[in-house]
């Protein structure tokens, strides 16, 4: 009797633990999803297949960056950097006392068309060494004021060009339209027959009709003792005003191109353009430089070589990979395993 009652004992114990143990167990329940058992496609990289993918990217890209290098050659840019040349030679050696003195800032530069432009020819300004990018300047502007005329005291964000000294809102407000582009470009060719630089629609139709509400009309602007850069109509609203439009589109590198307007003529080869220009903005104080650029377009865009070089440099390795691998397998092949043996081709029970 007392033999028994200790294996009694035990095994009732154990029957009751053996549930609870099973509830408080981690294992998470079977299931083909995670034990990742489910149907798959796990290609087996032979060979054949290796050289077959690498031919395939070279035969697609070497097309591609051929067309993309042409359509991108195809494009005429005409490039005239004037910041120096449109400095007086008494200037040379004291450019700030030039720019913001009250000289006249009239400049004359000349521009030869050596291969046919047709129509439209994009004008656009290039300036080098300006952060357009740097955070405190991609801040300084107020979208709400922007947008809304009932929100023109809204100059938080617009530090140090948010109200005037008295406390008056300035609209636009912050460094960004402070600091407006105001250099302009008159052009004329042949028999001094006037090129007409259209200055419709250059900005994006969407910042005009979302970003610049049609009743914000400029409003103590640039009236400061320092001036930062051009001046806008106050009785122009600011969604009519694309000069200001593109410039507010900040740019992400140091040297950017804006567009200034387009002309509507075809030039052709051997013209002479005559530009009449007022070299007004300052990028004297951070050695920045001013470019004048006449360009037209492709189907691609502008004149871009880097898209052509990289589907050429990516195919042209394709092609090299595909020719070395070629060469292995057909010298020195090697013998394949039975992919049988693989554990995602084995018989689940089996194991």
């Amino acid at each position: 009797m007392n033999s028994s009652a200790p294996s009694s004992s035990t095994g009732g114990l154990g029957s009751a633990d053996a549930p609870l143990s099973r509830r408080n167990t981690k294992r998470p329940k079977y299931s083909r999803f995670t034990q990742q058992e489910l149907p798959a496609c796990k290609p087996i990289l032979t060979p054949k297949w290796v050289i077959s993918t690498f031919f395939l990217v070279s035969v697609v890209f070497i097309p591609i960056g051929v067309v993309a290098l042409f359509a991108s050659r195809d494009v005429v840019e005409i490039v005239d950097r004037y910041d120096a040349e449109c400095i007086p030679t008494n200037f040379r050696n004291n450019t700030l006392a030039y720019i913001q003195g009250t000289e006249d800032k009239t400049c004359n530069r000349t521009l030869n068309v050596t291969k046919n432009m047709r129509q439209p020819i994009f004008v656009y300004y290039q300036l080098d060494g300006f952060y357009q990018n740097h955070r405190r300047y991609v801040r300084s502007r107020s979208d709400q004021q922007l947008r809304n005329p009932a929100n023109q005291a809204t100059t938080g964000p617009c530090s140090p060009e948010g109200t005037t000294p008295d406390g008056n809102p300035i609209v636009p407000c912050g460094l960004i339209a402070w600091s407006l582009f105001n250099d302009t470009y008159q052009l004329t060719h042949g028999n001094q027959q006037q090129l007409t630089i259209n200055k419709r629609g250059i900005s994006w139709k969407s910042d005009r009709d979302h970003k610049f509400g049609r009743n914000v009309y400029p409003r103590n602007f640039q009236n400061g003792t320092l001036i930062g850069g051009g001046r806008l109509n106050s009785s122009i609203p600011l969604s009519e005003q694309e000069d200001l439009i593109v410039w507010m589109r900040t740019a992400a590198l140091p040297t950017f191109r804006k567009l200034y307007g387009r002309i509507e003529i075809d030039l052709q080869a051997g013209d002479v353009i005559h530009v009449t220009l007022q070299n007004r903005y300052n990028t004297y104080s951070f050695n920045g430089k001013k470019r004048l650029v006449l360009s037209t377009a492709s189907w691609l865009g502008g004149k871009n070589d880097f898209i052509g070089i990289a589907y050429l440099t990516v195919g042209g390795l394709c092609f090299f990979l595909a020719m070395v691998f070629s060469l292995i397998y057909l010298i020195k092949p090697r013998q394949l395993g039975d992919p049988s043996y693989l554990s995602w081709n084995r018989n689940p029970g089996g194991r």
